[in-house]
């Protein structure tokens, strides 16, 4: 059976993220109401960058918090690329606001400053070797708790983490050629959708 994954399609580099599955043979689908969720079962969501406040804002408007809440703390594999990591931190740095706060690890919002709000470069990704990442107005990750591990840094920040199926970067995988970070994705969502088939 084929693999469905929905793209939060709000806001943000949906389509990109969308070529970037069907390149790995995958089905990918734009979420854009509740009805996407119901008519699709889905085997992973990716959250893609934006603007998290708008992108938050949306959610709550369009009735789509609670379902993505409830499927993420379900188990559903998710990815979250800038914007993303900050819908899933469960604290952001000298900000009240949480959004979904699933992941147990503290952003912080534009991180990098007006001076270097986009650059690109390349760095260690896990056990994948060097891949190119770009930045753009990108968040970084400040703290992490116990279980959530550590999958890529830059510049002694950490950029991209992993706790149980939710994978986080800072950086906008789907904005180049290298398709590392999502086939790492669909490698958790494969393991899921397998212990799903055993469970029953």
């Amino acid at each position: 059976m084929a693999t469905t994954i929905g793209v939060l399609a709000v806001q943000g580099a949906f389509a990109e993220h969308i070529n970037a599955l069907e390149q790995l043979g995958v089905h990918g689908i734009e979420i854009r109401k509740p009805a996407d969720l119901t008519d699709h079962p889905l085997d992973g969501l990716i959250l893609p960058g934006g603007e998290s406040t708008v992108i938050g804002k949306l959610l709550r408007e369009l009735a789509l918090f609670e379902p993505l809440k409830d499927l993420i703390e379900a188990g559903l594999p998710v990815l979250g690329t800038c914007a993303g990591l900050i819908l899933l931190a469960s604290k952001i740095a000298e900000d009240d606001t949480i959004h979904f706060g699933t992941m147990n690890m503290v952003a912080r919002r534009n991180a990098y400053g007006r001076q270097l709000g986009s650059f690109q470069t390349e760095a260690e990704f896990d056990a994948c070797g060097q891949i190119p990442m770009v930045f753009i107005r990108a968040p970084y990750i400040e703290t992490v708790g116990h279980d959530v591990d550590i999958l890529a840094r830059v510049d002694h920040h950490i950029v991209a983490a992993r706790q149980g199926n939710m994978v986080v970067t800072s950086f906008h995988p789907e904005l180049t050629a290298d398709l590392t970070v999502h086939q790492y994705f669909l490698r958790l969502v494969q393991q899921r959708i397998l212990q799903t088939y055993l469970v029953r």
